[in-house]
């Protein structure tokens, strides 16, 4: 690919970034997938149970770091997940300084109906897009995710 035609159009791509984070950041959004997904949850807890769930078992540092809080909110946030029921705590298995989060049973059903509210969601999103479309933006996503990790300078 052509560096030039990168550079023109990467301030495009960065704010369209900003507007897909600023969107997806909004306490409005996570009320209205909590509601769609008719369950009882603090706005709050809800995306930590989902990275949770996707990515457990986790260190509350690690997770505090990709939802750009405080380590010491987040593992107050984390004791009320599992007071819940919704995570457990354990000893990571290398360093037992490190507790890691894991996703209960209660808690994977809960994160079973959000994945059914976001899909409901996106349907209606996605409703115009052509199969291909989709599949790209699928593709070419994961793909940046992938390659755009720690070491690569801040953007």
């Amino acid at each position: 690919m052509h560096n030039t035609h990168i550079g023109a159009r990467l301030r495009e791509l960065h704010g369209a970034f900003l507007d897909i984070v600023s969107v997806m950041n909004r306490p409005q959004r996570d009320e209205a997938m909590v509601r769609q997904a008719g369950i009882s949850l603090d706005r709050a807890l809800f995306p930590l149970l989902v990275m949770i769930e996707r990515l457990g078992p986790i260190g509350v540092v690690d997770l505090a770091d990709r939802v750009g809080r405080d380590y010491t909110t987040v593992s107050r946030q984390i004791a009320k997940l599992e007071s819940l029921g919704l995570v457990d705590r354990q000893g990571n298995a290398s360093d037992r300084r490190i507790r890691e989060a894991t996703i209960t049973s209660k808690g994977k059903a809960m994160t079973d109906r959000i994945d059914r509210a976001r899909e409901r969601m996106a349907l209606a999103i996605f409703a115009s897009w052509s199969q291909r479309d989709f599949d790209d933006l699928v593709r070419l996503t994961r793909r940046f995710a992938d390659e755009i990790g720690p070491d690569i300078p801040d953007m």
